[in-house]
């Protein structure tokens, strides 16, 4: 296999993806982040506090498990999950949440800012935010407010302040205009804590590294379980902060990687988040990527399921790995997505979130043409916040 860095460039590109898109003043504050974070990365006491608190407040190691009942069903490929499920606030977000508090403490920072589409990076950051003593405020678009009730529910009795965000689509990217209009007001003091591997240099770079143990973890349990390195990985995409994590530590193996975005009600109608599938490159939030966007190069409204995945972009690393065809982008249903997510529930009583039942409809589609092989999927979050959504649209 050809070496493919884990690292961006000095000015935080992958390859022509990246960079900071942004006015002289906030590239100065970009710049300041990236400096502290260097320094405390390689920092033995906060490498120390940070493995501390995710082994005995995160719950890490996640495990892997096999999937005998719904592999026996499908009659093809060995299907096993990343259980990131597991973690405390129930899925891999509070893998970057917990370094980013961390960091933002120790640079003085008085507010920590985000956005959150599905709540569960909103939840993971209260609770770190909770944990480290440091204000907290979420925005969050009003059908996402709907749609994920208990998740604003845990981020309200855990201190966070959480904002409705009422217009444009009411969703995830109206979300992240809002958060950065309120870190703008002061930068200085504010820290933008943003929730996937987008936005300007360090974050892309940054959140990849706090999430890089889930394929770091991974690599090491499918060896130890099977003798022998997974033939495919999956992982839903939306920034792809989950899929970055599982990839990362495998990009030098020979591992088909597949990273799966939301179809929606079709790739011929407008209702999708297809980034990687159907976008093409453009400036957003802070970075140069694979965006949907319209004619004058304007953000086009998504549409997904889940409400993780509704993102007009794709981060930078993911858009550099789909131009060297490292990495393979297909895409997911919202009827392939329940269905994954009713059978995943019933075979292996796992409920998984809707944004990585996207990944798991794609291992179930492909596993019956590949008897003897092996598919790891990230189960990135559990379904809780979902059920409610569900048992209505399904008439449960």
């Amino acid at each position: 296999m050809t070496n493919i860095s884990n690292s961006p460039n000095n000015e935080g590109y992958f390859g022509e993806y990246g960079g900071q898109q942004l006015p002289p003043e906030l590239k100065a504050v970009m710049d300041d982040i990236c400096q502290s974070y260097l320094e405390i990365r390689d920092s033995t006491s906060f490498i120390d506090e940070l493995h501390d608190l995710q082994r005995h407040y995160v719950g890490r190691p996640s495990p892997v498990y096999y999937c005998r009942r719904l592999s026996e069903q499908l009659g093809g490929a060995k299907i096993y999950v990343k259980r990131e499920d597991l973690n405390h606030t129930g899925a891999h977000k509070i893998n970057h949440c917990l370094g980013e508090a961390l960091l933002a403490k120790k640079m003085g920072k008085t507010k920590i800012l985000a956005e959150t589409g599905a709540g569960q990076h909103g939840v993971a950051l209260s609770a770190a935010c909770a944990l480290v003593g440091i204000e907290c405020e979420i925005h969050m678009g009003e059908i996402d407010v709907a749609k994920q009730a208990p998740n604003v529910v845990r981020m309200k009795l855990m201190g966070a302040k959480v904002i409705p965000v009422d217009r444009g689509t009411k969703s995830l990217k109206d979300a992240v205009d809002s958060a950065f209009e309120e870190y703008l007001r002061d930068p200085q003091n504010f820290f933008y804590a943003i929730g996937s591997v987008v936005g300007p240099h360090p974050f892309p770079m940054m959140v990849r590294d706090f999430q890089k143990i889930v394929g770091i973890e991974a690599r090491e349990q499918f060896q130890e379980m099977t003798g022998a390195l997974p033939d495919k990985l999956v992982a839903c995409v939306g920034g792809g902060s989950n899929a970055m994590g599982l990839f990362t530590a495998f990009l030098d193996d020979d591992v088909e990687m597949i990273g799966i975005e939301p179809s929606g009600l079709g790739l011929d109608t407008p209702y999708h988040a297809a980034t990687a599938t159907l976008g093409s490159p453009g400036i957003l939030h802070g970075m140069r990527c694979y965006v949907l966007q319209d004619e004058a190069g304007e953000p086009l409204p998504v549409y997904s399921i889940a409400s993780g995945l509704d993102y007009p972009g794709v981060g930078p690393q993911h858009s550099y790995l789909k131009d060297i065809g490292r990495v393979n982008y297909q895409t997911a249903s919202d009827q392939e997505c329940l269905d994954a997510f009713m059978t995943l529930s019933r075979t292996e009583g796992i409920i998984p979130a809707l944004e990585s039942a996207h990944a798991l409809a794609y291992a179930m589609r492909v596993a019956p043409e590949l008897k003897g092989k092996r598919i790891l999927v990230n189960l990135s979050g559990r379904g809780d916040k979902d059920i409610d959504f569900v048992a209505d649209k399904l008439k449960l």
